[in-house]
């Protein structure tokens, strides 16, 4: 595994990535994990089984670059040292398959030969297309697809205009060198297979979604935690606390609906997090743990995402929990949740669409008891037994040729 970021950093790809690696240690593969260093962290060290290197980074030293995060991220294009730490890896560890995620396989590219390893890359997210990676254009919608003068002029407003440009063009050159090289691309999503134009590009492709393993009840380790949670039904939303998540729409859709349920927000702040009316419960940096005992608790599950969500893994979570979910349909999201069996989909950035969906929901028990156990039902799809084999049966794929 080639990857950016890595546990114990939290988040949704350094969970997939851990998740994955795990399993397949557990099936009896050989796992290996190469991934940026971040302060504090050990060079090496062992994972349940997984072997983790980390491995510093020619850009990663450019402080002036990092100044808004403390996470180190892998540029666009082959790092040199990056380059050189990662052949010092595969020759110690002579994978069969490198199997990459985000921008870190780059520096991968100039090592890939013709009789080596073969190269599965990962997609999570739209960075083959848009050099955010996000689709979210700068009228903050859904993006229509790159351009030329729009994605130089969206980069800069995202990275300030030096950076931004030299992130667009330096993109633009390594996609294409990088779907010269890949043996297989795995994307998350249809959405993400689509935004990325594979198909269209005529590159070798699987969609392969996440997957969720059903937490075990955890409620003792995390009683003080789940007793600020409110005692009455409420309705739950999880994850970044900013407009790209419909945090800004939900709270005004939530608004037009007369004597609602508590509303209960858990997720990390965001820059553009909005303000947040009284009322409305906001809970910070709670543990998976944690999180699954609320899921258990509430009584709708909200994903309301402004921007194509790639996947949308808290949607599979509340379904897992055996709640409806009420979701944007844009991106991955729409392939997790079923419009009218397993919850309803609302058009993203419309609260009067978002109202009517929750006061359809809220007035009616057995909708909501029907819609739960159909999304319980379905949440089997996204487990790791139905998932796992199927990165396999690619590996294999890509060996056999």
């Amino acid at each position: 595994m080639v990857t950016d970021l890595y546990w114990p950093l939290i988040g949704g790809l350094e969970i997939v990535v851990r998740e994955l690696s795990r399993e397949l240690a557990d099936r009896g593969h050989e796992v290996a994990v190469a991934t940026l260093r971040q302060a504090g962290m050990p060079e090496h060290e062992d994972d349940a089984g997984v072997g983790v290197h980390r491995i510093g980074g020619t850009m990663q030293r450019r402080e002036q670059l990092f100044a808004e995060s403390d996470r180190r991220y892998a540029p666009p294009f082959p790092d040199p040292e990056a380059t050189v730490h990662l052949r010092e890896v595969i020759a110690d560890f002579r994978p069969d398959v490198v199997h990459g995620h985000n921008w870190l396989i780059r520096s991968f590219l100039p090592l890939k030969r013709r009789r080596g390893p073969r190269l599965v890359v990962s997609l999570h997210d739209y960075g083959e297309t848009c050099a955010k990676r996000t689709l979210y254009d700068l009228r903050q919608e859904i993006c229509s697809g790159p351009g030329p003068r729009k994605c130089l002029a969206c980069s800069a407003d995202h990275y300030g205009t030096a950076k931004g440009w030299t992130v667009a063009g330096t993109n633009w050159v390594c996609a294409l060198a990088e779907s010269r090289l890949v043996d297989r691309y795995l994307a998350i999503s249809s959405a993400v297979a689509t935004g990325n134009r594979l198909a269209e590009r005529g590159l070798p492709h699987d969609v392969i979604p996440n997957f969720s393993a059903v937490p075990p009840p955890d409620d003792a380790r995390h009683a003080a935690l789940l007793k600020l949670l409110p005692d009455e039904p409420f309705l739950l939303f999880v994850g970044a606390l900013g407009r790209h998540k419909g945090v800004d729409v939900l709270l005004e859709a939530y608004g037009r609906l007369d004597d609602p349920p508590p509303l209960a927000l858990i997720g990390a702040r965001w820059p553009d997090m909005p303000v947040v009316p009284d009322g409305v419960m906001v809970l910070h940096d709670w543990p998976s743990g944690a999180i699954a005992g609320a899921w258990q608790r509430c009584m709708i599950g909200l994903v309301p995402s402004a921007w194509a969500e790639p996947f949308g893994l808290v949607a599979v979570e509340a379904m897992q929990a055996g709640r409806p979910v009420i979701a944007s349909a844009a991106g991955g999201l729409a392939d997790i949740v079923v419009d009218g069996e397993t919850g309803l989909l609302t058009p993203p950035g419309d609260p009067t669409a978002l109202a009517a969906a929750l006061r359809r929901l809220l007035a009616d028990e057995g909708l909501r008891h029907r819609m739960g156990e159909a999304g319980r039902t379905r949440s089997a799809a996204f487990a790791p037994s139905a998932i796992v084999p199927r990165f396999e049966r690619a590996y294999a794929r890509v060996l056999a040729a």
